[in-house]
């Protein structure tokens, strides 16, 4: 199993953080001890004094692929859940001023919270799934999928082009406008379609 992410996907997010708007989707792979489940509490690391949460839909891979065709690609994901990207926000931005590879700052242990998953037949993927993440009971980021730069099925089909997916396989689609820094004592709570699917205490 593995964890792949994509990173700006939402043009509020590119906004907030001063980056340049991609013209295909940008994605980075976590390990699977990156998994953080159950609403088990994060433990801030020694090596970062910025830690920031990242919201995100996460889709579970069902059947393997490669080179999946994007009118196809829904047939490669049945469930969507809420995941947190946590990352060491000073050491992505050291890594990237120097033009390095940045996975230090986004692969380290449990640095991805993983809700439980919901059937994709019960959730609006044609009108748009909403979802939030409230930091101490405050809601602090809220997206949709439909605001999506690159959807679903144009995400899985540009995966699997480089890298054969399998089953059990998470992909998080990327995050809205409001990342920010966690620290001990926080609590976190992410809602998908209204529905809270994942708390978080930090640690």
């Amino acid at each position: 199993m593995k964890i792949i992410c994509i990173g700006r996907n939402y043009y509020s997010h590119i906004k907030e953080l001063n980056n340049e708007i991609p013209a295909e989707p940008i994605f980075f792979i976590k390990p699977d001890t990156a998994l953080l489940i159950s609403n088990r509490p994060f433990y801030i690391p020694e090596f970062s004094k910025e830690i920031h949460y990242e919201v995100e839909l996460i889709l579970k891979i069902c059947k393997s692929g490669k080179y999946i065709n994007e009118k196809f690609a829904l047939n490669y994901y049945n469930k969507i859940g809420i995941g947190i990207d946590f990352t060491a926000r000073d050491i992505q931005r050291l890594h990237q001023a120097k033009g390095l590879p940045w996975e230090k700052s986004k692969a380290f242990d449990y640095s991805a919270a993983v809700s439980d998953f919901i059937d994709k037949s019960l959730l609006p993927i044609d009108k748009g799934i909403p979802f939030s993440l409230k930091l101490n009971g405050i809601t602090v980021q809220e997206g949709n999928s439909k605001e999506m730069i690159f959807s679903f099925n144009q995400i899985i089909s540009y995966i699997s082009q480089f890298i054969t997916l399998r089953m059990g396989d998470i992909i998080f689609t990327g995050t809205p406008s409001g990342v920010g820094q966690v620290k001990i004592g926080d609590e976190l709570e992410a809602f998908l379609n209204g529905e809270r699917l994942l708390k978080c205490k930090i640690k």
